[in-house]
Protein backbone atom coordinates (compact mmCIF):
# COMPACT_ATOMS: atom_id res chain seq x y z
CA UNK A 1 0.00 0.00 0.00
CA UNK A 2 1.17 3.47 -0.90
CA UNK A 3 1.19 6.28 1.92
CA UNK A 4 -1.51 8.73 0.74
CA UNK A 5 0.44 11.19 3.10
CA UNK A 6 3.41 10.93 0.33
CA UNK A 7 4.80 13.91 -1.08
CA UNK A 8 3.06 13.86 -4.57
CA UNK A 9 5.25 14.60 -7.62
CA UNK A 10 4.40 15.30 -11.48
CA UNK A 11 6.47 15.15 -14.19
CA UNK A 12 5.12 15.39 -18.17
CA UNK A 13 6.62 15.32 -21.85
CA UNK A 14 9.48 13.10 -21.34
CA UNK A 15 9.71 12.94 -25.34
CA UNK A 16 12.72 10.46 -25.57
CA UNK A 17 15.15 12.39 -23.50
CA UNK A 18 16.09 9.88 -21.09
CA UNK A 19 19.18 11.18 -19.66
CA UNK A 20 17.36 14.79 -18.47
CA UNK A 21 14.99 12.63 -17.05
CA UNK A 22 16.86 10.82 -15.31
CA UNK A 23 19.00 14.55 -14.06
CA UNK A 24 15.56 15.87 -13.52
CA UNK A 25 14.59 13.17 -11.09
CA UNK A 26 18.08 13.22 -9.56
CA UNK A 27 17.96 17.07 -8.96
CA UNK A 28 13.99 16.45 -7.15
CA UNK A 29 15.74 13.77 -4.82
CA UNK A 30 13.74 10.89 -6.22
CA UNK A 31 16.52 9.35 -7.61
CA UNK A 32 20.23 8.71 -6.74
CA UNK A 33 22.85 9.30 -9.46
CA UNK A 34 23.18 5.84 -10.80
CA UNK A 35 19.08 6.23 -11.72
CA UNK A 36 17.69 3.94 -9.09
CA UNK A 37 14.73 5.11 -6.85
CA UNK A 38 15.58 6.36 -3.59
CA UNK A 39 12.26 8.84 -2.85
CA UNK A 40 10.95 6.55 -0.04
CA UNK A 41 7.49 6.70 0.51
CA UNK A 42 6.76 9.82 -2.62
CA UNK A 43 4.22 9.42 -4.99
CA UNK A 44 5.99 10.18 -8.93
CA UNK A 45 2.55 10.68 -11.66
CA UNK A 46 4.15 11.13 -15.18
CA UNK A 47 1.74 12.54 -17.64
CA UNK A 48 2.25 11.41 -20.96
CA UNK A 49 4.25 11.85 -23.76
CA UNK A 50 7.17 9.27 -23.14
CA UNK A 51 7.85 8.56 -26.73
CA UNK A 52 9.20 11.16 -30.15
CA UNK A 53 11.15 13.60 -30.74
CA UNK A 54 14.15 12.39 -28.39
CA UNK A 55 16.77 10.19 -28.85
CA UNK A 56 15.04 7.15 -26.96
CA UNK A 57 11.83 7.34 -25.93
CA UNK A 58 11.70 3.00 -25.59
CA UNK A 59 14.16 3.58 -23.15
CA UNK A 60 12.47 6.00 -21.11
CA UNK A 61 9.80 3.75 -20.57
CA UNK A 62 11.80 0.88 -19.75
CA UNK A 63 13.43 3.06 -17.41
CA UNK A 64 10.02 3.99 -15.98
CA UNK A 65 9.31 0.34 -15.46
CA UNK A 66 12.22 0.18 -13.27
CA UNK A 67 11.54 2.73 -11.06
CA UNK A 68 8.06 1.72 -10.83
CA UNK A 69 9.00 -1.89 -9.36
CA UNK A 70 11.99 0.02 -7.10
CA UNK A 71 9.67 2.47 -5.66
CA UNK A 72 7.11 0.03 -5.59
CA UNK A 73 9.46 -2.44 -3.20
CA UNK A 74 10.16 0.58 -0.42
CA UNK A 75 5.81 2.03 -0.54
CA UNK A 76 6.40 4.44 -2.91
CA UNK A 77 4.79 4.40 -6.25
CA UNK A 78 5.36 5.89 -9.53
CA UNK A 79 2.31 6.03 -12.04
CA UNK A 80 1.55 6.54 -15.64
CA UNK A 81 -0.86 8.72 -17.84
CA UNK A 82 -1.25 8.22 -21.63
CA UNK A 83 -0.17 10.94 -23.84
CA UNK A 84 -0.87 11.78 -27.33
CA UNK A 85 2.20 10.46 -28.47
CA UNK A 86 1.94 7.21 -27.24
CA UNK A 87 -1.47 7.06 -29.40
CA UNK A 88 0.70 8.21 -32.49
CA UNK A 89 3.02 6.12 -31.92
CA UNK A 90 0.57 2.66 -31.85
CA UNK A 91 -1.37 4.09 -35.09
CA UNK A 92 1.88 4.25 -37.09
CA UNK A 93 2.53 0.80 -35.64
CA UNK A 94 -0.62 -0.71 -36.80
CA UNK A 95 -1.62 1.27 -39.43
CA UNK A 96 1.37 2.71 -41.19
CA UNK A 97 0.45 4.17 -44.91
CA UNK A 98 -2.73 2.45 -44.89
CA UNK A 99 -5.29 4.84 -46.44
CA UNK A 100 -7.41 7.30 -43.98
CA UNK A 101 -10.21 9.11 -44.80
CA UNK A 102 -10.00 12.09 -43.67
CA UNK A 103 -6.44 12.16 -42.47
CA UNK A 104 -4.58 14.70 -44.55
CA UNK A 105 -1.87 13.31 -44.73
CA UNK A 106 -0.03 11.51 -48.06
CA UNK A 107 1.73 8.80 -45.80
CA UNK A 108 -1.10 8.76 -43.38
CA UNK A 109 -0.93 7.47 -39.91
CA UNK A 110 2.95 6.92 -40.50
CA UNK A 111 3.53 10.30 -42.05
CA UNK A 112 2.04 12.75 -39.52
CA UNK A 113 3.39 10.16 -36.56
CA UNK A 114 6.67 10.99 -38.12
CA UNK A 115 5.97 14.86 -38.83
CA UNK A 116 5.15 15.69 -35.77
CA UNK A 117 8.63 14.60 -34.22
CA UNK A 118 8.37 10.20 -34.28
CA UNK A 119 11.51 8.60 -34.06
CA UNK A 120 12.18 6.11 -36.42
CA UNK A 121 13.98 4.15 -33.03
CA UNK A 122 11.46 3.68 -31.22
CA UNK A 123 9.00 2.41 -34.34
CA UNK A 124 11.88 0.11 -34.68
CA UNK A 125 11.97 -1.40 -31.11
CA UNK A 126 8.00 -1.24 -29.98
CA UNK A 127 7.54 -4.74 -28.78
CA UNK A 128 4.36 -6.42 -28.09
CA UNK A 129 5.03 -5.72 -24.15
CA UNK A 130 5.34 -2.33 -24.52
CA UNK A 131 2.25 -1.76 -26.81
CA UNK A 132 0.20 -3.77 -24.01
CA UNK A 133 1.59 -1.14 -20.93
CA UNK A 134 1.05 1.72 -23.30
CA UNK A 135 -2.57 0.07 -24.66
CA UNK A 136 -3.21 -0.23 -20.20
CA UNK A 137 -2.52 3.43 -19.49
CA UNK A 138 -5.36 5.35 -17.95
CA UNK A 139 -5.92 8.76 -19.65
CA UNK A 140 -6.69 11.15 -16.58
CA UNK A 141 -6.68 10.53 -13.04
CA UNK A 142 -7.85 11.94 -9.88
CA UNK A 143 -5.11 12.18 -6.88
CA UNK A 144 -5.53 14.20 -4.21
CA UNK A 145 -8.11 16.30 -5.03
CA UNK A 146 -6.00 17.03 -7.97
CA UNK A 147 -7.30 16.33 -11.93
CA UNK A 148 -4.07 14.75 -13.72
CA UNK A 149 -4.48 14.56 -17.51
CA UNK A 150 -2.33 15.12 -20.44
CA UNK A 151 -3.91 17.55 -22.60
CA UNK A 152 -5.37 20.83 -21.98
CA UNK A 153 -8.46 19.87 -23.63
CA UNK A 154 -12.06 18.82 -22.50
CA UNK A 155 -12.01 15.91 -25.25
CA UNK A 156 -11.71 13.70 -22.79
CA UNK A 157 -15.64 13.76 -21.82
CA UNK A 158 -16.56 13.09 -25.01
CA UNK A 159 -15.11 9.39 -24.19
CA UNK A 160 -17.11 8.84 -21.04
CA UNK A 161 -18.31 11.28 -18.04
CA UNK A 162 -16.43 10.61 -15.36
CA UNK A 163 -13.14 8.87 -14.40
CA UNK A 164 -14.05 5.45 -14.79
CA UNK A 165 -15.79 5.90 -18.12
CA UNK A 166 -13.17 7.88 -20.19
CA UNK A 167 -10.41 5.49 -18.44
CA UNK A 168 -12.17 2.42 -20.11
CA UNK A 169 -13.36 4.31 -23.45
CA UNK A 170 -9.72 5.04 -24.04
CA UNK A 171 -8.72 1.06 -23.53
CA UNK A 172 -11.41 0.26 -25.97
CA UNK A 173 -10.52 2.49 -28.28
CA UNK A 174 -7.00 1.21 -27.88
CA UNK A 175 -7.73 -2.28 -28.58
CA UNK A 176 -10.10 -1.92 -31.76
CA UNK A 177 -8.49 -1.90 -35.40
CA UNK A 178 -11.08 0.80 -36.84
CA UNK A 179 -8.96 2.84 -38.15
CA UNK A 180 -11.63 5.93 -37.93
CA UNK A 181 -11.78 5.33 -34.13
CA UNK A 182 -8.45 5.65 -33.91
CA UNK A 183 -8.01 9.00 -36.06
CA UNK A 184 -10.90 10.57 -33.59
CA UNK A 185 -8.93 9.41 -30.67
CA UNK A 186 -5.38 10.88 -32.07
CA UNK A 187 -7.09 14.39 -32.39
CA UNK A 188 -8.91 14.15 -29.31
CA UNK A 189 -5.88 13.35 -27.87
CA UNK A 190 -4.11 16.22 -29.15
CA UNK A 191 -6.20 18.86 -28.56
CA UNK A 192 -5.64 21.86 -26.46
CA UNK A 193 -6.25 25.24 -25.33
CA UNK A 194 -9.47 25.11 -23.30
CA UNK A 195 -8.52 26.47 -20.22
CA UNK A 196 -7.04 29.66 -21.50
CA UNK A 197 -7.99 32.54 -24.35
CA UNK A 198 -9.85 35.89 -23.99
CA UNK A 199 -13.40 35.03 -23.93
CA UNK A 200 -13.23 34.12 -19.25
CA UNK A 201 -16.70 32.56 -19.41
CA UNK A 202 -15.48 30.04 -22.11
CA UNK A 203 -12.36 29.23 -19.69
CA UNK A 204 -14.84 28.56 -16.65
CA UNK A 205 -16.81 26.72 -18.64
CA UNK A 206 -14.26 24.51 -19.77
CA UNK A 207 -12.31 24.34 -16.64
CA UNK A 208 -16.11 23.40 -14.85
CA UNK A 209 -17.14 21.04 -16.79
CA UNK A 210 -13.94 18.77 -16.66
CA UNK A 211 -13.62 19.20 -12.94
CA UNK A 212 -17.70 18.64 -12.25
CA UNK A 213 -17.65 15.43 -14.42
CA UNK A 214 -14.46 13.81 -13.59
CA UNK A 215 -13.73 15.51 -10.04
CA UNK A 216 -11.17 17.33 -7.97
CA UNK A 217 -10.64 21.27 -7.41
CA UNK A 218 -8.01 22.10 -9.55
CA UNK A 219 -6.08 20.64 -13.16
CA UNK A 220 -2.65 19.79 -14.18
CA UNK A 221 -1.58 19.07 -17.17
CA UNK A 222 1.21 18.62 -20.07
CA UNK A 223 0.98 19.06 -23.95
CA UNK A 224 1.18 22.71 -24.03
CA UNK A 225 4.59 24.26 -23.15
CA UNK A 226 4.74 27.22 -21.76
CA UNK A 227 7.76 28.66 -24.34
CA UNK A 228 5.66 27.49 -27.29
CA UNK A 229 2.61 28.08 -26.25
CA UNK A 230 1.97 30.43 -23.47
CA UNK A 231 4.82 32.59 -24.58
CA UNK A 232 6.91 32.62 -21.78
CA UNK A 233 11.31 33.24 -22.83
CA UNK A 234 12.82 29.47 -22.31
CA UNK A 235 15.13 31.60 -19.53
CA UNK A 236 11.57 32.95 -17.71
CA UNK A 237 10.90 29.24 -17.20
CA UNK A 238 11.27 28.61 -13.83
CA UNK A 239 8.38 26.55 -12.30
CA UNK A 240 4.95 25.17 -14.03
CA UNK A 241 2.78 28.07 -14.33
CA UNK A 242 -0.59 28.44 -12.49
CA UNK A 243 -3.68 30.22 -14.90
CA UNK A 244 -7.17 29.72 -15.28
CA UNK A 245 -8.59 31.86 -11.96
CA UNK A 246 -5.77 29.69 -10.45
CA UNK A 247 -7.42 25.89 -11.25
CA UNK A 248 -5.19 25.24 -13.87
CA UNK A 249 -1.86 24.15 -13.58
CA UNK A 250 0.47 23.93 -16.91
CA UNK A 251 3.81 21.99 -15.92
CA UNK A 252 5.50 21.11 -19.55
CA UNK A 253 8.29 24.28 -19.36
CA UNK A 254 9.52 22.78 -22.28
CA UNK A 255 11.78 21.54 -20.52
CA UNK A 256 11.63 18.13 -18.11
CA UNK A 257 10.48 19.74 -14.70
CA UNK A 258 9.59 17.75 -11.52
CA UNK A 259 7.33 19.25 -9.81
CA UNK A 260 6.08 19.09 -6.04
CA UNK A 261 1.96 19.33 -5.59
CA UNK A 262 2.35 17.99 -1.73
Amino acid sequence: MTDPTAPLYVAADIHGHRTEFGRALVEAGLVDPSGHWCGGHARLWLLGDYVDRGPDGIGVIEDIWTLTAEAAAVGGEVRCLLGNHEVQLLAAHHFGTTPVVGLDEPGCFRSGWARFGGCDDDLRRLTDEHIAWISALPAVAVVDDILLVHSDTVRYLERGSDVEAVNSGMRTALQTRDVNVWLELAYQMSGRGAFRGDDSADVEAAVSAMLDHLGGTEIVHGHSTLTKHFGIAPEDVKGPLRYAGGRVLAIDGGRIIVTRLR
